[in-house]
């Protein structure tokens, strides 16, 4: 829209003042440049968002650690089968499966299963 108005502009003007060309890559760059900018806050946003939760996950689980309160967890398929047999790489791989958590987190979930907490 921004581009279609701006050759309008240039096609009025003809040859005196800024070049059409030029118009329309100035308009062009500008309205490219707000997109960008109004896409910024929304990042922060799901970013400060994402920050929080991960804050908050953190310190459930120190305090769950304190009043020594265990959390069996879902039924997960296969992590406890793969403990019994002693293969905790691929008790990971079925926790991350079944949870869609990231490596250190199921490293973490598994040890702690294994563990008995």
């Amino acid at each position: 829209m921004i581009v279609t108005l701006a050759r309008r502009l240039a096609l009025r003007r003809g040859s005196g003042g800024i070049g059409g060309m030029e118009t329309a890559l100035m308009l062009s760059t500008l309205a490219l440049v707000l997109a960008l900018v109004m896409q910024f806050p929304l990042r922060s946003r799901r970013d400060d968002v994402s920050f929080r939760l991960v804050e908050v996950e953190r310190r459930q689980r120190l305090i769950m650690e304190h009043l020594g309160v265990v959390d069996r967890g879902p039924a997960l398929p296969g992590v406890r089968e793969h403990l019994a047999r002693g293969d905790k790489i691929r008790a990971i791989k079925a926790y991350r499966e079944a949870t869609g958590v990231d490596l250190r987190t199921a490293k973490e979930a598994v040890e702690a299963i294994a563990a008995g907490r």
